[in-house]
């Protein structure tokens, strides 16, 4: 696709500290893209959420999903409330229905350790922290969403389900997003995680990998997901992209955005053929919203993947550019080591942060 005049994003603040973190990064990506001369983005604020269920009836108003699906990119915050659930007791969650609806079956998880933030292992190689987990996020066991069942009170089923179409699709686009990474980072390896020696549809999964592996020249590898949640811990830092089941994704970046201080330095995106949702992989966090303490950094770094992921599919180096921009801005901000932000011991809320990057995005050329 070609550069456009202006581009449209879809956002959804939703619940909790959502709204809080939500603004700071939209006034972030329109200094970058001032700063590039860009294309102007046109930010549509849109109703989705628990607190859209309360209200509306409606966790994803059909407005919504119309307009969502007509933008260029959705940005989203954070949704979800405990206190406000389905009538049959679940959280409501529709940024996994954004995930279905819009065939959104690569989920990446950038797991990379900022400059001057502080991190759990000591050992000196965590600073090297810099790969990619890939969590496929429509099929594996989340197949089951909304389908689940529970008979006489004494049984509960899911069914796991692994398609070869949307495999393919998932390890076509790992193996590229590796040959990008070797562009800037010299290393290229994709490791499938999964149980292939103990469950057919592993097995099944890994044997789809391996065919597709067959495409590309780069290192291809597989790891049990019992053992890569160990080497995580003990050797993070040799790894490059990882891909794997959703459930096992899902389980996995969590743990693996605790080497590099938490949930609030974790951004993501779940992406499709034509469509695309970047959100910070924390929650809606209710029990500090209104206090300030949020940390906006996750949120700031997937605004910046959502302009690069513009900016390669329309071939606009500006957009790109204010991506790059945007993460240079957030390591300088850090580099120091004098901003500690409140989940790690620190006193850096919300507006420290925003104010600190924001700083360090002036400052440059």
């Amino acid at each position: 696709m070609s550069p456009k005049a202006h581009y449209t994003i879809a956002v959804f603040a939703g619940d909790g500290i959502g709204h809080e973190i939500m603004e700071p990064c939209i006034d972030l990506i329109a200094a970058a893209i001032a700063k590039t001369g860009a294309p102007n983005l046109v930010f549509d604020r849109l109703a989705g959420g628990a607190a859209a269920y309360r209200d509306l009836g409606h966790a994803l108003p059909k407005e919504s999903m119309q307009q969502a699906r007509a933008a260029d990119a959705i940005l989203l915050a954070a949704m979800g409330d405990p206190s406000i659930r389905y009538p049959d007791g679940t959280e409501i969650t529709p940024q996994i229905e954004l995930r279905f609806a819009l065939g959104l079956y690569a989920g990446l998880r950038p797991i990379r350790a900022i400059p001057g933030v502080p991190l759990p292992l000591t050992d000196p190689r965590a600073k090297e922290i810099d790969f990619v987990l890939v969590r496929e996020s429509t099929e594996g066991l989340f197949a089951s969403y909304g389908k689940g069942i529970v008979e006489n009170d004494s049984v509960a089923k899911e069914t796991l389900e692994i398609t070869r179409e949307t495999s393919e699709k998932l390890f076509h686009s790992t193996f590229k997003l590796a040959m990008q990474r070797q562009k800037t980072h010299g290393k290229a390896r994709v490791t499938c995680v999964d149980k292939a020696n103990v469950f057919s549809a592993f097995a099944f999964f890994r044997k789809i990998f391996d065919e597709v592996a067959g495409d590309y020249e780069i290192r291809a590898d597989h790891a049990y997901v019992d053992a890569m949640a160990m080497w995580l811990i003990s050797r993070p830092w040799e790894y490059d992209v990882l891909v794997t089941e959703n459930m096992f994704g899902d389980i996995l970046s969590d743990q693996a955005a605790a080497l590099i201080g938490g949930m609030g330095y974790a951004p993501s995106a779940d992406i499709g053929d034509e469509q695309a949702v970047f959100q910070p992989c924390h929650g809606s966090a209710p029990d500090i919203a209104g206090k300030g303490l949020a940390n906006p950094t996750a949120m700031f770094l997937s605004g910046a993947m959502m302009l690069e992921w513009i900016g390669q599919r329309h071939q606009d180096l500006a957009i790109t550019e204010a991506a790059h921009l945007i993460r240079k801005a957030v390591d300088h901000a850090f580099a120091q080591g004098q901003l500690i932000t409140t989940e790690l011991g620190g006193d850096a809320g919300t507006e420290a942060v925003t104010n600190a990057v924001m700083g360090s995005l002036s400052k440059q050329a």
